[in-house]
């Protein structure tokens, strides 16, 4: 399922002995998979760093360990060690691992996450917050999480209506409302706290949650 060129293997075991470290091997795991922010991470790891349950690719003279959760998101991946006039460089290439947009017949729930996933968290995170999918009824109705900055925030019922609705109502068709369930008075963190006069200043639909 990984193709790992013999430049690339020969690139990494040089690494590898002049560590000179017994059993070093390399691991490779998916960040965000499924998502427009989805990476790749490549790392030395030791055998008693490893949780167990990664799948082996016997390379030549070392081993590359794949993070189990990672592996639908890394099937097909490539890695390769492109030199050039100032040295090398080490190319990997995962068609998998930002996903598939999810067609018009695929479940209402896949498409609104899909929404959340890639439009909205981004932009929610940029102020520490996000917001979960809690579920979708057979009438179109989206119940949402907020968490992080978002939970407790006085700009949220803002962010709620001009920007994550306003959002998943233009991108999926089939919801009919949005709705926040989150039990807003347990927020620790909130980005603007409630009764905050700040908070007013910025209209940005994502912004201030």
């Amino acid at each position: 399922m990984i193709q790992i060129s013999d430049a690339a293997q020969s690139h990494f075991r040089k690494l590898i002995e002049r560590e000179a470290i017994p059993g070093l091997g390399v691991r490779l795991s998916a960040i965000n998979p499924g998502t427009q922010r989805a990476d790749v991470r490549l790392e030395f790891a030791e055998p008693d760093e490893l949780n167990g349950d990664e799948w082996v690719v016997d390379c030549a003279g070392f081993s590359l360990w794949l993070d189990a959760p990672s592996v639908p998101w890394l099937e097909g991946a490539q890695i390769d060690y492109e030199t050039n006039p100032t040295g090398g460089q080490l190319q990997i290439r995962a068609p998998r691992i930002k996903g598939v947009v999810p067609g018009a017949d695929a479940p209402l729930a896949d498409r609104v996450q899909w929404i959340i996933d890639n439009e909205i968290n981004p932009q929610l995170a940029m102020h520490k917050g996000n917001v979960n999918l809690s579920g979708v009824d057979a009438e179109g109705v989206v119940r949402l999480n907020f968490g992080g900055g978002c939970h407790g925030c006085s700009m949220v019922d803002i962010t709620l209506k001009q920007g994550v609705e306003k959002t998943l109502l233009m991108r999926v068709p089939g919801i009919t409302k949005v709705v926040d369930v989150t039990d807003h008075d347990s927020g620790a963190n909130p980005y603007a706290a409630r009764g905050s006069k700040s908070a007013s200043t910025d209209a940005s639909p994502y912004s201030k949650s």
